[in-house]
């Protein structure tokens, strides 16, 4: 009897532990939702809607994706939502930003870290630019810099919020040049600060390559520099900020993905790990990036996993010395 109950044991457990590991094989049952905590128009919410655009076809999750925008505070309020109240079921997921919400987590003040999230995979990765309206009296770098070099705390400058790539980008311009910009943080993240600058509410920006491709397409502004190691195919006329002679690296460079609650069951990551970068090389999702002047950078899960944790050092680093 006593080899009975304990075979059954075995048995049940064997049971238990299948029906454990087979429990989201047909996830997702209902449509997913994908929190951009950044206002509708912006570079997060136009390239989110694209990358998802395929996610209800068979050959991807089978279910559409739609996205729930919750900007304010530069990210914050949708990074701290989705950390602390969005259920960790598999069908709430976020985009994240990098540096952005790291950056924020190591300056404190917000109810979350890199530990609060789970990555499933990596679509972009977008530059900080600096931009002046179309009709601005600058037309390089070097005029940008020496205004704010002889007119200290004078030159306006908008940006998506508080610690992220932009104002990251604007805090190495200024130790560069050893100068003092009057950085200015919108609300609506960067389509609201692009649009600050074609009105002339302020003298430059300091936005995305993919919201200033957009800008200048449409005849509104100028590109004088991009904060990356070296030129972008989009804007190959366009030179680095070191090339104009400031030290400032790719350290702002906006990385772009797909992020869920941590406590997500390990089953669905899998699942969405393995099935999401297929949905950022569909030929129709990379045709519309490009035509939106937005850079593609897919990564997986792993090389994601390994990305943050470098992007945490580095802007530990970076943080302590501006």
């Amino acid at each position: 009897m006593k080899k009975l109950l304990a075979g059954a044991a075995i048995a049940l457990t064997a049971m238990t532990g299948a029906s454990f590991a087979d429990g989201h094989a047909n996830y997702p049952e209902r449509p997913i939702m994908m929190m951009v905590s950044y206002g509708a128009g912006g570079a997060t919410d136009f390239q989110a809607r694209i990358v998802t655009m395929t996610a209800g076809n068979e050959d991807a999750l089978g279910m559409p994706i739609a996205i729930l925008n919750k900007p304010g505070a530069g990210g914050r309020v949708g990074w701290n939502w989705l950390a602390g109240q969005a259920e960790a079921d598999g069908y709430t997921l976020g985009a994240y930003n990098i540096p952005h919400f790291i950056a924020q987590s190591i300056k404190g003040g917000v109810e979350y870290s890199r530990d609060s999230f789970e990555p499933i995979a990596n679509w972009g990765a977008d530059p900080a630019v600096m931009v002046v309206g179309a009709d601005s009296e600058f037309n390089t770098m070097e005029d940008v810099v020496n205004f704010a070099k002889e007119n200290p705390g004078k030159l306006t400058t908008s940006g998506a919020g508080l610690f992220v790539g932009h104002h990251i980008a604007a805090l190495q311009m200024e130790k560069a040049c050893g100068c003092s910009m009057a950085y200015i943080p919108t609300k609506g993240g960067g389509a609201a600060a692009m649009k600050a600058v074609i009105a002339g509410e302020v003298m430059a920006g300091i936005n995305n390559l993919s919201d200033a491709f957009r800008a200048r397409e449409a005849g509104n502004v100028k590109i004088l520099g991009v904060a990356d190691l070296e030129r972008n195919d989009f804007m190959p006329d366009v030179p680095t900020m070191m090339e104009a002679g400031l030290d400032v690296d790719n350290s702002s460079v906006n990385f772009r993905g797909v992020m869920v609650p941590k406590g997500t069951p390990q089953g669905i990551i899998d699942k969405l790990a393995a099935t999401v970068p297929t949905m950022f090389e569909n030929s129709r999702v990379q045709g519309k990036m490009k035509a939106g002047g937005s850079p593609m950078h897919i990564m997986t899960r792993d090389e994601v996993l390994a990305m943050w944790e470098k992007r945490e050092q580095t802007l530990k680093e970076l943080l302590a010395g501006l």
